[in-house]
């Protein structure tokens, strides 16, 4: 059921869909099955939804990435999305172009995923959490609110993550444009935790089921199943690996 208050271009929609009020979905947007489209938002080209989802009011899908001549990296992108089944997307939430989105997704209002973006299955993003570009998150990873998520990092499955995260990709601060071997955020392994007000710097690497502690600031490789706490951070003792969950 398609609102007359709404432009919709595509024909591609399945069986009892929802449009509301005030939205544009433009040509070549495939809509499944049983999904509610709440109103004021925009869906461009390219985009593929899969069944059961649900998008809140003011989202904007298909956001085009420019760089307005000041960034030092070449923006590159496929103009496509893809939305996995079951998927809640939050108010006022924006996803760029080229970015993939897995099933049974929760994501928090206010949201910001960049280009070459991939969050797997199961997964949780907060409140104001923002995705860089090329950010991969594994499956039933959760990250919560106000954390920042820097361009070139890689999350593991089943990573916890804080409230007010911040990660960093570049030790120059830009000062050396951008080179692909330089510019690089966190790795962070399966099963890692990461408590609430930790930063951590540029190619790090954040051990499988490692515990970093709330405030820390992680400067160096974290090893697996190591806790470490404090201004830099330090190994306080190791976790047993039994004690994922």
């Amino acid at each position: 059921m398609n609102s007359y208050k709404s432009v919709v271009e595509t024909d591609q929609i399945g069986s009892n869909t929802v449009i509301s009020d005030f939205c544009v979905i433009k040509r070549d947007v495939k809509i499944g099955n049983n999904v509610v489209i709440h109103p004021h938002v925009t869906i461009y080209e390219g985009v593929e939804i899969d069944d059961n989802v649900e998008i809140f009011c003011g989202v904007l899908i298909g956001k085009e990435p420019k760089s307005s001549n000041v960034l030092s990296r070449d923006i590159e992108f496929k103009k496509t999305i893809h939305i996995g089944k079951n998927t809640s997307i939050g108010t006022n939430s924006i996803i760029y172009y080229d970015v993939s989105i897995g099933d049974n997704c929760l994501i928090g209002d206010n949201v910001a995923i960049r280009e070459k973006s991939n969050i797997g299955n199961r997964c949780i993003l907060g409140m104001n959490v923002s995705l860089n570009y090329n950010v991969s998150v594994g499956e039933s990873s959760v990250i919560m609110a106000k954390s920042h998520i820097t361009g070139n990092t890689r999350i593991g499955r089943n990573v916890f993550i804080s409230v007010g995260v911040t990660m960093a990709n570049d030790n120059n601060f830009g000062s050396l444009g951008y080179h692909e071997e330089l510019i690089s955020g966190p790795d962070i392994r399966d099963y890692a935790k990461i408590g609430v007000g930790a930063i951590i710097l540029p190619s790090v690497r954040v051990g499988e089921n490692a515990l970093i502690a709330a405030g820390a600031v992680v400067t160096k490789n974290v090893e697996n199943n190591s806790q470490v706490m404090g201004i830099p951070a330090r190994h306080v003792k190791f976790i047993l690996p039994g004690n994922k969950k």
